[in-house]
């Protein structure tokens, strides 16, 4: 019983080590593969298009003729280019495609009847579809 005790702690921190070392070769992967025209979305939340690749920095178009500079741990994701032009021009994704909605046989049709703001229909009252008289 001591056994599991002690080995417990030890088997969930290597685990984590683990983890730790996994996500940080799959964040190095992603930063040796950034290339220029790719679409990637910074650690902030900003999206930007990949225009030069140096040592330590990426120069990032963040709009038409605007380049900055940043270093490459605080790119997040690099983003396919479908998904990017999704994002930057708001256009859906060929499975995004809005499905026409179908009407429901069931349901009771619904009139469109002018909201009428006139001080004749407050004096009307609820009986006529104007607002209650107020005192």
């Amino acid at each position: 019983m001591n056994l599991i005790i002690l080995l417990l702690p030890i088997i969930a921190i290597v685990l984590m080590f683990r983890s730790q070392k996994k996500r940080q070769s799959q964040q190095q992967q992603m930063q040796t593969s950034l290339e220029p025209g790719a679409g990637v979305r910074t650690i902030g939340g900003l999206y930007a298009q990949v225009k030069a690749v140096n040592d330590e920095t990426v120069e990032l178009e963040i709009a038409p003729g605007v380049v900055t500079h940043f270093t490459k741990s605080a790119i997040a994701a690099v983003l396919d280019p479908q998904e990017y032009d999704a994002i930057i021009n708001g256009r859906p994704g060929d499975d995004e495609l809005p499905e026409p909605e179908a009407e429901d046989a069931d349901a009771a049709p619904v009139e469109d009847k002018a909201l009428s703001l006139t001080k004749d229909s407050a004096e009307k009252g609820d009986a006529e579809g104007g607002a209650p008289a107020s005192k």
